[in-house]
């Protein structure tokens, strides 16, 4: 019996190594194909469709417009927040799978992911609703950026503000202890891996929607930009010192903000 135990421990880590890179070789294969569409979706000839969609006063949307515009964001989500959450979702595969292994009731990782996607999709409709009005308010240029600096100097100050506030930092810290998450809010059966993503999904939301808030400053496809914030939000769920980094992002966000209202015009 002894013996066998650690030959029993040897087989249990090496499936969950394994499963673990089936999960992740997944979340990669998602994010790379969002990032392909995002890039495909920039090139000139698509550039020109969105530019022709987004002119102020020179093309109203439509339902065909809307839904473009509302899978585009959809897509964006996907290629910048998946990353981000691969600890939570590497976490809740292995505890997955070692149920499994236990003959203890399991299900799968696909529902927990479809969950936390399913809020970032309902994310991406209410910012497809809200270009809608800053484009029928005249507020977005041709290349879907803000043509005001009062909108602009917003968004950079409510970014920087909200980095510091209570709320930031009770969505923040729950997307960095995926342990802590799981172990406390396990549900079981499908719903509850379901039902599991989307209480994470929101956390993510409350950590993250001003954030994406930002692109309609910088210009909603500026893949640069997509690709700066995606990179901050990563790092700001794994690296140390959250508390600190959430102060110098904030700090410097709000003084963005100041200059883009008030030094901008003095220049």
């Amino acid at each position: 019996m002894s013996a066998a135990a650690p030959a029993r421990h040897a087989t249990l880590e090496s499936l969950l190594r394994r499963d673990r890179l089936w999960v992740a070789a997944g979340m990669a294969g998602l994010t790379g194909l969002g990032w392909t569409y995002l890039f495909y979706d920039a090139s000139a000839s698509h550039c020109a469709r969105m530019a022709e969609m987004a002119m102020p006063h020179m093309q109203s949307w439509g339902v065909k417009e809307f839904s473009l515009m509302f899978a585009m964001w959809s897509i964006m989500m996907v290629a910048m927040m998946v990353p981000s959450a691969a600890p939570m979702i590497l976490m809740f595969s292995s505890l997955n799978r070692k149920r499994r292994l236990e003959q203890r009731p399991y299900t799968a990782t696909g529902l927990f992911v479809a969950g936390y996607l399913a809020i970032w999709t309902l994310f991406s409709f209410g910012a497809t609703v809200t270009q809608f009005g800053l484009h029928t308010a005249a507020l977005l240029s041709p290349a879907m950026v803000s043509t005001s600096p009062v909108l602009s100097g917003g968004l950079l100050m409510a970014a920087g503000v909200f980095q510091l506030t209570p709320l930031k930092r009770a969505c923040l810290q729950h997307c960095r202890s995926p342990f802590h998450f799981i172990l406390s809010g396990w549900r079981e059966g499908r719903w509850g891996a379901f039902s599991m993503g989307l209480h994470h999904g929101a956390y993510c939301v409350g950590c993250c929607w001003v954030l994406m808030a930002l692109l309609f400053a910088a210009g909603v496809m500026n893949l640069a930009w997509v690709a700066a914030i995606s990179v901050f939000v990563l790092v700001e769920k794994l690296a140390p010192a959250p508390k600190v980094m959430s102060m110098v992002s904030g700090a410097a966000l709000v003084a963005a903000g100041v200059w883009m209202l008030f030094g901008r015009a003095a220049v």
